[in-house]
């Protein structure tokens, strides 16, 4: 009786198929740990966005796993290029955040007003943020005036790109409260991912 040749093969094609779903937690976390050690600095949160950003590009497009340290690697070029759009962005979130604990409780239909309005700019800095880090990942040769144009074409060019990034950046946030320090490690990475995708030339041609 002829024996199954291909019963021996499908344990390791179930564990082959297990590791490449588990690469995309491992890396994306790993690139996410690597920015939280970066973003410790306060002002450097934006460079180290990017410098994730880069190294999840290169795993993405080039199989490399070192997302950990190719994030420590690729941040002193984005910390040179963007630490004067780091320190705005941070003093922009400061302020942000200011507002909303004076205004969060408040009755009034004023504050309520206010609130809804501080609440769009975080959500609007927070597209673009992902979007600038996407772009400068995808060119880290340009200029930053034209990442941020293409951030900007990136984010708000098309209204569900951008609530599809906007999205992504709340659900990664919330749902990986399952993790433990899922939020840290997680919560940046798969916005970005989802960025990188979006901004992809090998998807979008044109």
């Amino acid at each position: 009786m002829p024996s199954d040749s291909s019963a021996p093969s499908e344990p390791s094609a179930g564990w082959s198929l297990l590791l490449r779903r588990l690469e995309f937690i491992a890396y994306p976390a790993a690139a996410g740990a690597a920015f939280t050690l970066l973003a410790l600095g306060v002002v450097t949160w934006l460079p180290a966005l990017a410098a994730m950003a880069r190294a999840l590009q290169r795993w993405r497009a080039d199989g490399d796993g070192r997302c950990f340290t190719g994030t420590f690697a690729a941040f002193p070029h984005y910390w040179r290029a963007l630490w004067r759009q780091g320190l705005a962005a941070t003093a922009a979130l400061a302020v942000l955040a200011a507002n909303l604990l004076l205004l969060f409780g408040r009755p009034s239909p004023v504050a309520f007003a206010l609130l809804a309005g501080q609440v769009g700019i975080a959500a609007t800095l927070t597209v673009l943020c992902v979007s600038l880090a996407a772009r400068a990942a995808l060119d880290p040769g340009a200029p930053v005036a034209d990442w941020v144009r293409g951030a900007v074409a990136l984010g708000f060019g098309s209204p569900a790109r951008g609530t599809a990034l906007l999205g992504a950046a709340i659900s990664a946030a919330v749902l990986s409260l399952v993790v433990p320090l899922g939020p840290l490690l997680l919560g940046p990475s798969l916005p970005v991912l989802l960025a990188l995708s979006f901004a992809d030339p090998r998807r979008n041609p044109s």
